[in-house]
């Protein structure tokens, strides 16, 4: 089963990606709410797929990124931020990012990031939606 590794210094917006995920069928296996967590979590445990917020305390999410991608060459990491200008995307990728994605949060771009980074022979379940608006509206 795919495991998911959340890291968003606000715990709102884990709580919507986790509720997402799991809408999804998905396993969040931690949370962290700073990039150095973000990475003792990840080397603790080794998720398929991470989703970084960029603007954090102390480690920012492309710092990192970078780390991560150090210790694990083939780690899967989305942004998922609300700075979305150009150049923050072009960073992003350049730090190891697979995908970037814009807040507000939307269940269907998150399914599709999802699919996309994880391959199409994930099995995304189409479960239980509700309060997708309310999340997309206050993240």
């Amino acid at each position: 089963m795919n495991s998911i590794l959340i890291v968003d210094d606000t715990a709102f917006t884990r709580h919507v990606l986790r509720n997402m995920f799991e809408s999804l069928g998905l396993h969040v296996i931690a949370e962290a709410d700073s990039g150095e967590e973000a990475v003792r979590n990840y080397c603790l445990y080794k998720p398929s797929l991470v989703t970084m917020d960029i603007t954090m305390p102390g480690m920012n999410g492309l710092t990192a990124s970078r780390k991560i991608m150090e210790l694990d060459k083939d780690a899967k990491i989305i942004i998922c931020s609300a700075v979305s200008r150009h150049d923050t995307v072009i960073k992003a990728i350049q730090a190891g990012a697979r995908d970037f994605i814009a807040k507000p949060l939307q269940l269907e771009r998150i399914e599709w990031a999802v699919q996309k980074v994880l391959g199409t022979g994930v099995n995304v379940r189409q479960g239980d939606r509700q309060g997708k608006q309310i999340a997309e509206v206050l993240v």
